[in-house]
Formats: C-alpha cells, sequence, structure tokens
C-alpha cells in the first residue's frame, strides 16, 4: 500500500497540499514502484494535529481520487469521517481506511450498502492528544478486544468479514513500549484470521530506535515492515514501495523458493 499524502502538514514531510499535479504524480510514481493499494489521505493524523473540515478534506481529496481511480489500481481513502466517505465511494474509492474503526456516528451507515474494504484501525484517544500519556493494562488485549467488538459490529450490520481488514494502530495512543509489545503479539490481535494491514514507515519509534531523523527513516522501515510481513502482516502500508518490494522478493525467494510477482 503506497501512501500519497494529500496534507500540507504531514509528519513524513512527503505532504503535497492542494496540488493536484503533484499528488497525481506521486501517486504515479507510487503505483509504477509497485503499490497494489494506493492509500489517500486528505487531514493529517498525526500527533497533535487539528481537525481538518470537511468541505477542505473533500477539496483536497476529491479531484485527486478522481483522477487516479482511473488508473485500474485500487485506491483507498483515510478518512474517519461519513460524509468524506460517502463521497469517497461514490468517486471511486475501494477502500475505507478509518483510524478511528468506524466509531464515528454514522460511520457503519455511510460503508455499509457498499462493496468497499474496510480498513477498523486501533486509536486510543484522538490525533490532537492521543501521544500524552497514553495508558494500557495490557495493550495486546486492549487492541485485540477493540477489534474483534469492531469486527462483530460490522457482522452485525450486514458487513460481511470478507470486506475487512484490521490495523493495530502503531503510534496513535501508543507509547514506544506498547508499539513493540504490539510487534511482538502481532498474530494474537486478528480476531478469527480477519487480514492485518499495518504501518510503521517513518515513524517515531524508528526514530527512537534507531536515532535517525524522519527522511534518514528508510532502513528501518523496510526492515520493520519486513519483520511484520513475516509475522503475519498481509498489508504494508509504506512510503518507499520499490524499496519494500525489493526487500519482500528477497525473503519470499530465500524463505519460500518464489518470486514475487
Amino acid at each position: 500500500m503506497g501512501i500519497v499524502n494529500l496534507t500540507p502538514d504531514s509528519f513524513s514531510n512527503d505532504g503535497v497540499g492542494c496540488d493536484v499535479e503533484r499528488a497525481v504524480a506521486h501517486a504515479r510514481v507510487q503505483f509504477e514502484a509497485g503499490a497494489d493499494i494506493l492509500d489517500i489521505g486528505a487531514e493529517s493524523t498525526r500527533p497533535g494535529a487539528i481537525p481538518t473540515p470537511e468541505k477542505e478534506e473533500l477539496r483536497r481529496l476529491l479531484p485527486v481520487l478522481e483522477k487516479i481511480s482511473a488508473w485500474g489500481v485500487p485506491v483507498s481513502v483515510d478518512t474517519y469521517k461519513p460524509v468524506v466517505m460517502r463521497a469517497a465511494i461514490d468517486a471511486g474509492a475501494s477502500m475505507i481506511n478509518d483510524i478511528n474503526g468506524l466509531r464515528s456516528l454514522d460511520a457503519v451507515a455511510a460503508v455499509r450498502n457498499s462493496d468497499c474494504g474496510i480498513c477498523l484501525m486501533h486509536m486510543q484517544g484522538t490525533p490532537g492528544t492521543m501521544q500524552v500519556g497514553p495508558e494500557y493494562k495490557s495493550v495486546v488485549e486492549e487492541v485485540r478486544d477493540f477489534l474483534s467488538s469492531q469486527v462483530e459490529l460490522c457482522k452485525a450490520n450486514g458487513i460481511q468479514s470478507e470486506r475487512l481488514v484490521i490495523d493495530p494502530g502503531f503510534g496513535f495512543g501508543k507509547n514506544h513500549e506498547h508499539n513493540l509489545a504490539l510487534m511482538r503479539s502481532l498474530t494474537a490481535i486478528s480476531p478469527q484470521g480477519v487480514p492485518l494491514l499495518v504501518g510503521v514507515s517513518r515513524k517515531s519509534m524508528l526514530g527512537v530506535i534507531t536515532g535517525r531523523s524522519v527522511e534518514s527513516r528508510e532502513a528501518a522501515s523496510i526492515s520493520a515492515a519486513l519483520i511484520l510481513a513475516q509475522k503475519g502482516a498481509k498489508i504494508l502500508r509504506v512510503h518507499d514501495v520499490a524499496a519494500t518490494r525489493d526487500a519482500l522478493a528477497v525473503w519470499a525467494a530465500i524463505e519460500q523458493g518464489e518470486l514475487c510477482d
């Protein structure tokens, strides 16, 4: 899953703001580098972020989505707002990637009658406050229980499990030790075998480990992605598509005796 940030204040310094042509060009780079899914988001959810008004999010999102959805590659839209979800689905989105795990009022209704995929993510708090002293009795159990409950909510509302993937939400209301605990126990998080999506690319936890700035975390990001794939992650949300694919191809050739497509 190749990341395309349509925000002016991305934590990774790769946001393109309202520059549609630049956004489409970056999406093309990710696509041609081998992304199987493009994930576009028009609201920053970095720690401390201020919410973006719906109209502004749609203004950034729709022109880009309408252009790249014609390419034949699945497009995931990163949003927690039901109004944006509906507009994105109407404009050709193949997946809704919701950091709020469909907890917003009317979020389930917004996606229920479509055929789009849905990513349910765990987040403690909100982006503005989530990294202010996050606490858990058992982070693995609490994340697993939340994701299980949201999967059951979807099923109860007629959303087939085949449409669902889950994301433990690394860095969303978790400190460094919480993130590492979730990584160690990744397979224990998934309820009833629902596929796992993970996103650790360039995140601050990798900066804590390596001491490197966000612009210099490519090697750490690829290492983390490879380890999480070995632990069962099915979708890797990354900035560096080509390099991550190369690492996965080497792993597949050595461990599985096959070449990645």
